[in-house]
């Protein structure tokens, strides 16, 4: 893809806060020492084997769109040791977070990106990913500003594109009209099968889920979650 084309795709992706409170020193250290040796380099072209990334072997690869407090890909990331993780997150006091979990687990196969995740969606080559994560997003419940939800014709392309074939795109969120709102733009995308049989299978968390704290917020506040799981056909 050239770079017009990615420019006329764009979708300016992050409209949120990019920093919250003051850093603890400690946070900001890791920022400005740890954070350029994991942070992708989206100025060179991807390689060819995007698991030379890490500094250890990887069999799979798996993207998470905004992880938050990182409570989630921690997790996964040291269960899943021959996983190569990207996570993607524009705030700030987040990404000092997750640093600062990855320095005390000693995790290896995790490389961050701080901005737009469709800059590493255009960036990455074809057919690479196994899975993608979008949990609990943003969910800009106001109608006038549904434009700006990530799930969206254009970025469901942009996942079609880097997913593997059977490759997977598993999105939560506790708000019943994002559910509704992916469950409608993934029917309408030939690329993306919902695997779902029997409503067990949106209403139990993914396999070896760790609670996070957007979870249980939700349901300190009465509402349930959904877990959607749509496949690359």
């Amino acid at each position: 893809m050239s770079d017009e084309q990615r420019g006329s795709r764009s979708t300016e992706a992050f409209f949120g806060r990019r920093k919250g409170k003051p850093l603890r020193p400690m946070q900001a250290a890791h920022l400005e020492t740890r954070l350029p040796d994991l942070k992708l380099d989206l100025s060179t072209p991807a390689p060819g084997d995007l698991a030379t990334l890490f500094p250890v072997p990887v069999s799979r690869l798996r993207l998470e769109i905004g992880f938050g407090g990182g409570e989630h890909l921690i997790h996964r990331a040291t269960t899943e040791p021959d996983t190569g993780f990207i996570g993607v997150e524009p705030f700030v006091n987040s990404m000092a977070k997750l640093i600062g979990h990855i320095e005390e687990a000693g995790a290896r196969n995790i490389r961050l990106y701080d901005d737009d995740a469709t800059q590493v969606l255009d960036w990455l080559p074809e057919g690479v990913i196994d899975q993608i994560d979008l949990l609990y997003p943003d969910p800009w419940p106001k109608r006038k500003h549904w434009k700006r939800r990530f799930v969206s014709s254009v970025n469901l392309d942009r996942f079609a594109r880097v997913l593997k074939p059977g490759g997977l795109f598993c999105f939560a969120s506790d708000i019943d009209t994002y559910v509704n709102w992916t469950l409608l733009h993934c029917r309408d995308h030939e690329a993306f099968a919902w695997t779902a049989k029997a409503s067990p299978d949106w209403l139990t968390p993914f396999e070896n889920w760790p609670s996070t704290r957007y979870e249980a917020k939700a349901r300190r506040e009465g509402r349930s979650s959904a877990y959607l799981t749509f496949k690359r056909v």
